[in-house]
């Protein structure tokens, strides 16, 4: 099943159990979605592309969740965080911080990389063989750590 019909057997449940903010978060995603289509023309959209719209989702709530920490306004702080969470149900699981420093190790050696100055080799690489299973942010960081 696509994550497209996946989104929206969950608003329809969603809507049964009146849980505004997962419906407020799945028509949000499903608007995008529907976005991609629309300027793709109608083709379908690949797993890869959903996996980045939602991740792109997920990152733009954890900044706002952060702004509104910063500035002391909790009520909305805890509605990105909640969405956040409906949101990450739809990716692949995610890394943990050993399987996702083993995978950079193997990327790393794979890439021949033996600096930082070859952060960006292995960015690339990385981001292409973790896309949905980890985010960019913890990525970059193991790689640095990895390569210092």
């Amino acid at each position: 099943m696509s994550l497209e019909n996946t989104i929206s057997e969950a608003i329809k449940t969603a809507m049964k159990e009146k849980d505004r903010v997962a419906l407020d978060s799945l028509r949000a995603v499903k608007s995008q979605i529907l976005l991609l289509k629309t300027e793709a023309k109608g083709a379908e959209v690949s797993a890869e592309q959903e996996i980045a719209i939602l991740q792109r989702m997920i990152k733009q709530r954890k900044d706002s969740y952060e702004q509104f920490a910063a500035q002391g306004r909790q009520d909305l702080a805890e509605v990105e965080d909640a969405q956040t969470k409906v949101i990450e149900r739809f990716l692949p699981k995610q890394l943990s911080a050993e399987e996702l420093e083993a995978e950079m190790k193997n990327i790393i050696s794979e890439a021949g990389a033996e600096s930082i100055k070859d952060l960006g080799k292995v960015m690339g690489a990385a981001s292409k063989v973790l896309a949905g299973k980890s985010d960019g942010k913890s990525i970059s960081e193991m790689a640095k750590k990895l390569l210092s």
